[in-house]
């Protein structure tokens, strides 16, 4: 059996849950519209095409916060099926208010662990692109296991992904974009769209620049972004 034909195995968690303040509104939200676009790690397999109606491509966001870029191109590309992953009850109460308001359809959410999402109800080869953008970075030295970008799940994503299909990384932590970079080039069944080695010259049009974003350029920190091909 190959690596990539293994179960995923983790001996860490790459998140923390902590006690965060879920608003009345988000909560609501929950209540409400969880019915229209949950899903649920219980369900199993996921049948996409009876979650969307239609077979359009799916792309997967990993952990999206509060959901401001994720809802950005749900809106943007309808053409396109988007699967969000968070494990906060906040980012994930507040991406439903949005996601009502703006009648989408083509957006689903889990609330739950990624890594157990994509190895339980993910079929292989199924995705069109996978989306890690400013994971917990774990700087410091003892915490770096912790860090969700590992030579396993990068073989997991790469089971999940159609051939040609993408894995967009970016963060504001050089060391750690030094360390998906170093990740990358070890792994089997990727190339770099912008070369060994490199990282995007600029922001790819498809990432929606975050409020997040916009405060860290005024205060001169720089943001890399890793774009792979699966073949």
């Amino acid at each position: 059996m190959s690596t990539e034909d293994k179960p995923y195995r983790r001996t860490v968690k790459s998140f923390v849950l902590r006690a965060g303040r879920t608003t009345p509104g988000q909560l609501k939200a929950l209540e409400q519209h969880w019915p229209r676009y949950g899903l649920s790690l219980a369900q199993g397999s996921l049948d996409i095409q009876a979650a969307f109606g239609n077979d359009h491509p799916v792309i997967v966001e990993i952990g999206f916060g509060m959901g401001s870029s994720l809802l950005q191109m749900a809106q943007a590309n309808p053409q396109q099926n988007y699967i969000g992953i968070e494990v906060h009850q906040a980012g994930v109460g507040r991406l439903l208010n949005a996601a009502a308001q703006a009648q989408l359809e083509n957006l689903r959410i889990y609330q739950d662990d990624a890594i157990a999402v994509l190895d339980q109800c993910i079929v292989d080869q199924s995705l069109a692109g996978i989306q890690l953008f400013f994971p917990d970075p774990w700087p410091k030295k003892k915490h770096h296991k912790r860090r969700i970008v590992q030579p396993n799940f990068i073989a997991l994503m790469h089971r999940k992904l159609k051939p040609g299909g993408f894995l967009h990384m970016a963060t504001d932590w050089q060391p750690y974009a030094e360390h998906m970079m170093q990740v990358m080039l070890a792994a089997p069944g990727f190339v770099n769209q912008y070369n060994n080695g490199q990282y995007a010259s600029e922001r790819p049009n498809q990432r929606p620049l975050t409020k997040f974003e916009q405060r860290g350029s005024r205060l001169g920190h720089g943001v890399w972004d890793l774009y792979f091909i699966a073949v």
